[in-house]
Parts: structure tokens; sequence; C-alpha cells
């Protein structure tokens, strides 16, 4: 298993790659992992990503202006991959970017550039069936959201085809950070433990150490990304440096190590 969650919660760190451009995302990736995230998520950014908040927005417009790609990600990825052998390492899409490079080249190129998976945010679980042929011929897992709205049928069809681990939305809406969490989320990951082993991740909203922290009481892993894109676009020149600070606070609210060996 290519993710490994030992402690509780571990941190899936999210990037908007070429974000100011691509030197900096490897810096801040780099930083990432030795203050000891668990898991890079390398965002691809899209001209309209649905999903996401305006944190998030005008990182994807910043990265497209400097013409990132999803190759040039891919490239990221490879490199990201030969510093640090232990990471988990997730290419974070749209589906349109993939579908441009082609499916079957995407999951071959991805796997060749270490990536350990994938998970495609606007690709419904009842749609996915060419993507999980391809991806699983790579071994790549196949990371799908499940929402607060989905019904038990849906949540056991994504359990079911999912690895890795299984990313529980918090809550309706965009990403973003938010001042709390709805309950919303530690019911959710009840209701999808009728159905999976696998780690169960929570994301969307994450932003403080106390919301770190409390998703540790009932899940596997936090994901935060806006809250580190916003560190990112809040401090120029220094960007790797304070997210790594970040990601340590994140981690010491915990009481986890503060630095992991790449």
């Amino acid at each position: 298993m290519p993710f490994h969650f030992e402690n509780k919660p571990s941190l899936v760190a999210y990037v908007t790659s070429g974000d100011p451009d691509l030197a900096t995302t490897r810096a801040v990736v780099l930083a990432a992992i030795n203050a000891g995230a668990s898991v890079i998520e390398l965002g691809v950014p899209f001209s309209d990503p649905l999903a996401d908040g305006p944190v998030i927005q005008r990182a994807s417009e910043r990265a497209l202006k400097h013409g990132t790609s999803l190759e040039q990600v891919l490239k990221l990825a490879a490199e990201i991959r030969e510093h640090s052998q232990s990471v988990g390492l997730i290419i974070f899409t749209y589906l349109n970017p993939i579908l441009r490079m082609g499916l079957a080249k995407f999951c071959q190129v991805a796997r060749h550039a270490g990536a350990d998976g994938v998970l495609v945010t606007d690709l419904p679980v009842e749609e996915a069936g060419d993507y999980l042929r391809e991806a699983r011929a790579n071994e790549l897992a196949c990371i799908f959201l499940a929402a607060p709205t989905s019904t038990d049928a849906r949540l056991k069809r994504i359990a079911g085809v999912s690895s890795g681990f299984v990313y529980a939305v918090s809550r309706t809406g965009v990403t973003g950070a938010r001042k709390q969490l709805p309950e919303d989320a530690q019911a959710l990951v009840r209701r999808l433990r009728r159905y999976t082993k696998l780690p169960i991740a929570v994301g969307f909203g994450i932003s403080t150490p106390e919301q770190f922290a409390a998703v540790g009481r009932y899940a596997s892993a936090a994901v935060v990304g806006s809250a580190i894109v916003e560190t990112i676009e809040r401090n120029p020149g220094r960007e790797a440096e304070s997210v790594g600070e970040f990601i340590r606070q994140l981690l010491a609210a915990s009481h986890q190590p503060s630095a992991k060996k790449a």
C-alpha cells in the first residue's frame, strides 16, 4: 500500500502546481515532506475548477498564466519522487486534462513518474470504468470523493472501487478554509466505515491546528489544501519556509513528530 498513515491524523498536503511557479512548488513540496506530510497532492491547474473556492481558483489562474501543463506536473512528480521514496504522491486533477493527454498515456506516464494514485475531482464513480481499468493496469490507486449527501448505496460503490484511501468531503460546497468543521464529517466517516477498511481522509475546510487534531479523533488523515495555498499566496519569497512552519504547527497539535525522513 503506497500510503502510510501511522500517525493519527496523518497529513495529506495539497498544492496547486505552478503557483507561483514550478520551482517554488517543488521547494514547497519538499518543505512539506520534511515537516512531516505523509501524502502530497499535486494539483493540476485547470481553467474551470468547479470544486474549488476562491483561494485555489486564484492559484490555478496564476499557474495557468505561466503555462503550467499536466506534462509539467508529471515531470515535477518524478523530481519529487527522486527526493523522497516514502511520501505518498497523488495527481489531483479534473478529467479534461487527462482526456487531452489520453487516458492510457496519462496512467502510464503518471506511474513512470512515481505517482502512487490519482484523484479525479469531477469523475463520478458511475462513469469511471475506463479510468479504473487503465489505472489498475498501471498500479495506480484510485481515490474517490465521498460526500455527506451520498446515499449509502453510493458510498458502498465508492468504497468498493477505491484503493489507497477514501477521501471524505467534510461538507457540501467548494474547497476553502472554514472557522469550524461541520458534524457531517464525523457522521460520514462512520457511514463509510460500514463499507471499507481502507484509511479515510477528511478534507475541505481544515485550516487550523485545532481542526486538524479534531479530525484525528475519528479519521486516519486530514487533507489540508486551501490553507496551504493561502500560506503560499501570503508569503512571497518565503513560500517553502512558511508552509513548513504551518505544517509543523498542524502536526504539533496532535502530538505527532515534527519531522519525517524523506
